[in-house]
């Protein structure tokens, strides 16, 4: 389906077929178990241009809204679409949500966008420095992965919307965890992995990219 054909009534969620932050709104409509018009562009969509200044994905359209920054869009689903919460209802420990995911905006993603950029445009050298910092973050907070069953939390939240979609590409982006020392991180992937909303927020690229990880979960 084309942009200029998009449904007029409820959510249109525009998504690339396999990037990371597509993916995260995606795990979020489905595990809330909302309907929505998927549309999978490019982001070099001339149409999407005239609809979005900034030509990124993922982009959400609700009647008159256009959301195109993926931290508003998922606040935005959550807040709109009561039922299932992953943002917490407090204002602490929804201000120490957000704040996580400004951090692993700053820290994680950033370090995904230069890894995972087309190979004409990859800076190599860029990208196995990016490899390195990441594997050495991820091996240094581990420990924050063995209390919990979810990230830092008993129960599924926004943030693991949030790190799933970047922990399925880790091997992607040439990043290979040490087996015994990522314990906990591993047993993390495994049961987000594992989560029907996970598997059915997939496109069938990405499904075909990380078979072999689904497999394992």
């Amino acid at each position: 389906m084309s942009v200029e054909n998009a449904p007029q009534q409820g959510i249109t969620l525009y998504s690339h077929e396999d990037d990371f932050r597509s993916h995260w709104i995606r795990f979020l409509l489905t595990e809330k178990q909302i309907k929505h018009h998927l549309i999978l562009v490019e982001d070099d969509d001339e149409d999407l241009a005239s609809l979005n200044p900034y030509n990124q994905l993922p982009m959400l359209i609700e009647n008159d809204l256009k959301l195109f920054n993926t931290a508003i869009i998922s606040e935005y689903i959550d807040d709109r679409y009561r039922q299932n919460k992953l943002y917490a209802d407090a204002p602490a420990p929804r201000a120490e949500q957000r704040q996580y995911i400004w951090r692993l905006e700053q820290d994680w993603l950033r370090l995904a966008d230069i890894m995972l950029r087309h190979p004409d445009t990859l800076d190599r050298v860029a990208a196995q420095k990016a490899q390195k910092q990441l594997r050495d973050t991820l091996i240094s907070l581990t420990p924050l992965f063995q209390h919990y069953p979810y990230f830092m939390s008993e129960n599924f939240t926004i943030l693991d919307c949030m790190l799933a979609p970047i922990f399925i590409r880790l091997k992607h982006m040439g990043i290979e965890l040490p087996k015994q020392q990522c314990r906990p991180i591993l047993l993390y992937c495994q049961r987000i992995f594992s989560r029907p909303a996970f598997l059915k927020s997939m496109t069938l690229k990405e499904q075909n990219q990380y078979r072999e990880l689904l497999a394992k979960s």
